[in-house]
């Protein structure tokens, strides 16, 4: 049996980085397909932008963690490759735009340095591991979910299972009951649970937002923590074979279960039990020892006292150990300067820990802050004009970039969103108080910025004016939400507005509340109890397009006249292949399986094996004009066609794969049975094409 995957390794990443400047080589030089390259480059975290010619890179961050060393590289990087911008998303992760792709190889051998990763922060591919970023700080928590998050992302980093499903899968660890990380909007998602003394995790499966919102559902109460990594291997083995592969918008997991049942999901993904390359996997519960700030500070706070309280108030919390605090820092839309880093960096290292985290709502979190050093904090920000309140409240409006950058974006998310928060912070300052409303928009329907499960949500669209004009507009969704322990409400659309109007949406919705409310009453029970209509008949008002003005055709941030200029999407989209680059693909994984095998790591021989025979397949079955949407469909129809020719059951040889242990003996044979059915498939198409 293989060994647990413990620690990034350099060989790989160095082969990886090589890798990338060869396809990048070929696919200039005309010898990869343009589809085929994408999906290439997007699992190496290269991802095209609205604007020709340039990338955004994404650099995954699991659970958010970056070292000053880390935080430091990246924005040297971000200047030298970029334009001194780090972009802080709701996974996680730091986005840096407008860069060459011919650069990217060199960009991520700098990054790899310091031990950061582009690898699979894009395409059909396991996608940063997110966690609530208290977790190991947090008074309420029943253990530290760190290690656990941790150890996910380093297994399936690089794991074959999980390099070319059909859409991509998003995970998350809360590490309390009040569910910070967002669990049920998660394809996996993860509770921390005792039972008799056992650490284990409530888990929730099928969960997930887009133009379609589903709510996780529960897989287990209980799951000992041992048995955590195998479980998500077997639903990673299951989504691969029975995901969708041609429809993209019916790729995600939450499709696959809606489309075959809960019940049989789960019956397959406890059929794939035989074939797991760990029956168990056993992880440190507890995490690196923390680190107390070497330096004190005597700073009083500057300014004025009320200015200071506020702050503390709304974005201070007290650890679990104790002396020991975390800040929360408001980061205006996710976008740091390189040189505002840097500044953050030198000023702030040994006067908070070593350990900084990116929020999902697009900011920081510093942790392991000695009380004494609190104003000398609050001092350092506020020179950065970081020190807003209201970190977590619904003054601090999450919205993807948008238009600015993303080629899906309908209509502007990020210049509204200025706008609405002055609304907030001017005309209803209470609010920055207020953690149990949150606002988030996204310049299209796919919920990048999470307005699907916000309280007051809105995505970017377009309407028509009575004489056809087109101008841009706002979805407005409400009463979605986290409930708490893996239980949420995706928000309901409402009405659509034009965009000029968004901000008459928030004060009227605000005022009514303010005006109606029952005493303590959260806004979510108010949406409940008034009921959808009602806020239909509040807000209709200003759907009227017979009252437009010229302004009304001009998007937030803009001075040219709207149009809708939706380009081609990346986010994991679905690629279909060439016949040839399928056959040559299955010939790739035939060497890297071969690879596996000489380094003892059977599990991941025998899955490359079972790929190159996939790609095989479906480079024939392509040639007889079969187009087959789930590997299970390549599996039936390949041995249906092609049985006689390779003279062999093909069916029920190719899934042999989790009928057996993952040893050496089948892995041997397996291996030979894939090289063999591979190269009769390239001969064969050899004869087809000397014919042709």
């Amino acid at each position: 049996m293989q060994s647990f995957r413990t620690e990034l390794e350099n060989p790989l990443v160095e082969k990886d980085i090589i890798d990338l400047e060869k396809k990048i080589k070929l696919f200039k030089e005309g010898k990869i397909d343009e589809d085929k390259f994408r999906s290439l480059r997007l699992a190496r975290g290269v991802y095209g932008q609205r604007q020709p010619g340039v990338q955004m890179v994404r650099i995954k961050l699991p659970y958010g963690k970056m070292t000053f060393n880390q935080w430091k590289k990246i924005a040297d990087i971000s200047d030298e490759y970029s334009i001194g911008n780090l972009h802080l998303t709701t996974r996680q992760d730091v986005q840096i735009h407008y860069v060459s792709l011919d650069r990217t190889p060199e960009l991520w051998s700098l990054l790899e340095q310091d031990s950061i990763t582009l690898r699979e922060a894009c395409g059909n591919t396991v996608r940063n591991v997110t966690a609530s970023v208290t977790a190991g700080v947090d008074i309420n928590e029943l253990f530290d979910v760190t290690p656990y998050a941790h150890a996910v992302f380093v297994f399936f980093l690089r794991n074959p299972i999980c390099q070319e499903m059909g859409r991509k899968i998003k995970m998350a660890f809360s590490n309390n009951e009040l569910d910070t990380a967002l669990t049920y909007i998660h394809d996996l998602g993860f509770i921390p649970k005792i039972n008799n003394g056992i650490l284990g995790f409530k888990v929730m499966v099928g969960g997930g937002l887009g133009a379609q919102p589903h709510m996780a559902l529960l897989a287990y109460n209980f799951l000992p923590a041992n048995k955590l990594i195998p479980f998500i291997e077997s639903v990673l083995r299951v989504f691969d074979r029975h995901g969708e592969r041609n429809s993209r918008n019916k790729a995600r997991l939450k499709f696959l279960i809606q489309k075959i049942g809960f019940d049989q999901f789960i019956d397959l993904v406890k059929m794939e039990n035989n074939a797991l390359s760990h029956q168990k996997v056993d992880i440190n519960p507890f995490s690196d020892t923390i680190e107390i700030p070497n330096k004190l500070s005597s700073d009083s706070f500057v300014g004025l006292k009320n200015e200071y309280d506020l702050w503390y108030q709304t974005n201070v919390i007290r650890q679990r150990q104790q002396g020991l605090f975390g800040v929360y820092v408001r980061v205006p839309l996710g976008n740091i300067s390189s040189t505002v880093s840097r500044n953050l960096i030198a000023e702030l290292e040994g006067y908070i820990g070593n350990d900084v985290r990116v929020t999902i709502n697009q900011g920081l979190f510093f942790r392991n802050i000695p009380e004494a050093n609190l104003a000398y904090v609050f001092n350092v920000l506020k020179k950065y004009n970081l020190s807003s309140p209201g970190a977590n409240s619904v003054a601090n409006i999450t919205a993807c970039p948008g238009t600015d950058t993303c080629n899906l974006a309908i209509s502007d998310s990020t210049s509204i969103t200025h706008v609405l928060e002055n609304v907030i912070t001017e005309e209803f300052p209470d609010l920055v108080k207020n953690n149990n409303i949150t606002i988030k928009i996204s310049g299209c329907m796919n919920s990048c910025g999470q307005h699907g499960m916000a309280n007051i949500g809105f995505h970017g669209s377009s309407l028509k004016s009575l004489d056809k004009k087109v101008l841009p507009a706002l979805q407005v969704l409400l009463g979605g939400g986290t409930l708490g322990d893996g239980i949420g409400k995706a928000a309901e659309k409402v009405i659509k507005v034009p965009s000029k109007r968004g901000p008459d949406v928030l004060r009227s919705i605000f005022a009514d509340f303010e005006l109606n409310a029952l005493d303590g009453e959260y806004f979510n029970d108010y949406f409940d109890r008034k009921g959808k209509i009602y806020f239909y008949d509040l807000l209709k008002p200003l759907a009227d397009l017979s009252t437009l003005s010229n302004a009304d055709f001009i998007d937030w941030g803009r001075d040219e006249l709207f149009e809708t200029a939706i380009g081609v999407g990346e986010c994991a989209g679905v690629v279909v292949d060439l016949i040839g680059i399928l056959i040559f693909e299955a010939e790739e994984k035939l060497n890297s399986s071969l690879e596996s095998y000489k380094q003892n790591a059977w599990s991941d021989a025998i899955y490359y094996a079972y790929s190159a025979q996939i790609s095989a397949g479906k480079a024939l079955l392509l040639e007889k004009g079969i187009n087959c949407n789930t590997q299970t469909k390549i599996i039936v129809d390949f041995g249906e066609h092609f049985s006689e020719m390779l003279g062999l059951n093909v069916s029920n040889a190719i899934m042999e794969i989790n009928r057996n242990p993952p040893d050496k003996i089948f892995a041997e044979n397996y291996i030979a049975q894939a090289s063999d059915i591979v190269n009769k498939c390239a001969t064969y198409r050899e004869k087809l094409l000397a014919v042709n």
